[in-house]
């Protein structure tokens, strides 16, 4: 049986929008602030696109700046027509991706490694919906469907939103994978794991995020 290629989407805000929980490093100001989004982004598209199992990325985004960068590493943007939050861009995302095996990424995974990704999809293959819990356990990094509709439902608790909808949670040790990125103890431990090259960059501006 050949192995499934999916297409990924991943939402992006408005760059000085997103994250606000950070701004306690980046003191929340249009400079580093949007710095480090668009940072946290470019690693997690990077990983993405360096997956064997992905075929496309499809960026949802009303940013310029982010659609430049996403781009730039080999994904495709969509802007965010509905504009109605997260869920309807990655629905929107979704039909746009024109994919049989969709998932959505959240964008915020500077440690994500391709071959984790890839482990999670060939797992993701075996049952129409599934879904990978964040490192604390009541979050959702990724979002996968096959022959079926997305059907996210990202927010507070989303993976007992997403489980009780259906899909089917997926165990492995892919701590790059659910290590999404929201406050400065979260970018602590995404340091600790190994971030990718935009966000390593971006460090050295960056005040030391509290363990």
């Amino acid at each position: 049986m050949d192995a499934v290629r999916w297409s990924l989407v991943v939402p992006a805000k408005r760059l000085g929008a997103a994250k606000t929980r950070l701004a306690p490093l980046t003191g929340g100001g249009p400079g580093l602030h949007a710095d480090l989004v668009l940072a946290l982004l470019a690693d997690t598209v990077a990983a993405a696109r360096d997956c064997p199992a992905v075929a496309d990325v499809v960026v949802v985004t009303d940013d310029a700046r982010a659609a430049a960068t996403v781009r730039a590493l080999g994904a495709r943007t969509v802007p965010d027509e509905p504009d109605r939050g997260l869920n309807p861009a990655l629905a929107h995302g979704a039909l746009a991706s024109g994919g049989g095996a969709v998932a959505a990424l959240s964008s915020d995974l500077p440690a994500l490694r391709p071959a984790e990704l890839a482990a999670a999809l060939a797992a993701a293959a075996l049952a129409p919906r599934c879904f990978v819990a964040d490192a604390a356990g009541t979050g959702t990094t990724l979002l996968t469907a096959t022959g079926v509709p997305l059907d996210p439902r990202f927010g507070r608790d989303s993976a007992a939103a997403h489980a009780g909808a259906g899909a089917v949670p997926l165990d492995g040790d892919w701590p790059g994978l659910r290590r999404d990125v929201d406050t400065p103890a979260d970018l602590a431990a995404a340091v600790r794991l190994g971030v990718g090259a935009a966000t390593a960059a971006l460090l050295p501006r960056v005040p030391r995020p509290a363990a």
